[in-house]
């Protein structure tokens, strides 16, 4: 079908068969990408092993050691100790930005606009994607609500989690995104997160439910939050509750 228009050596297909070499090149090539360029972040006083790589810009792709320092009031990343010594120095933020919606003692939880507040927004999308695998969002932070949840000491309040949602859900979702920092799992801080999101909805006076599909930790986490809740229902519920189904 080829006459014509291509000569013999043209169409001679033989070259584009895929050879034991290119596999064993391919399969060495998806290895190096997905290699973590990042291997433990400083946070604060805590040094955390990512999960997962990040899309940070170029430059930080060969950093030594593969550490990087993270601001934990405003996020900034940094290459080395040095800069992270210097900024903190320098560094006034004692808080997310935005509105404190929230303080039960020590406990504080920040409205973060993605609007308002995009370096720290991407900053924050950055930081969660070395532990979330199905993180998309990073820099497109506008249409997005975050809300970010502190424990408060004489220092500031420190950065444990935080979780974000559409401004405009045409599905009424609540809740877009979660991540609790390894270092502070297991302690209450998710259950906490996903019980505000529905206060919130209640607020609102809508019926809000997270963004679907659920992750497998994210699912695992909601799993977790709603046999809790039915606990404490039935705990304090009347005599003889009725469930529907049952």
């Amino acid at each position: 079908m080829f006459d014509g228009i291509l000569n013999v050596e043209d169409r001679d297909t033989t070259k584009t068969i895929i050879t034991n070499h290119d596999k064993q090149l391919f399969e060495r090539s998806r290895l190096e990408a997905e290699t973590l360029r990042i291997k433990t972040i400083r946070f604060g006083q805590y040094d955390i092993k990512t999960w997962y790589d990040a899309p940070f810009p170029e430059e930080y792709a060969s950093i030594p050691d593969g550490r990087m320092w993270i601001c934990e009031f405003c996020l900034k990343y940094m290459k080395s100790r040095f800069q992270a010594m210097r900024h903190r120095l320098k560094c006034k933020v004692r808080h997310p930005p935005g509105d404190e919606i929230y303080r039960d003692g020590v406990i504080s939880i920040f409205e973060v606009d993605g609007r308002k507040n995009k370096i720290y927004c991407q900053n924050l999308c950055l930081l969660s994607k070395m532990f979330l695998d199905h993180k998309s969002l990073f820099y497109d932070v506008e249409p997005f609500l975050f809300y970010v949840i502190t424990e408060v000491d004489d220092f500031g309040a420190r950065f444990v989690g935080y979780f974000s949602k559409e401004k405009r859900s045409l599905k009424d979702y609540n809740l877009s995104c979660i991540m609790t920092l390894p270092v502070r799992q297991r302690q209450g801080w998710g259950n906490l997160l996903i019980d505000f999101s529905y206060l919130l909805s209640k607020v609102e006076q809508r019926t809000g439910s997270p963004e679907k599909p659920l992750s497998s930790l994210g699912a695992l986490g909601y799993r977790n939050y709603w046999t809790l809740a039915v606990m404490r229902y039935l705990e304090h519920a009347p005599d003889h509750p009725r469930l529907e189904g049952a």
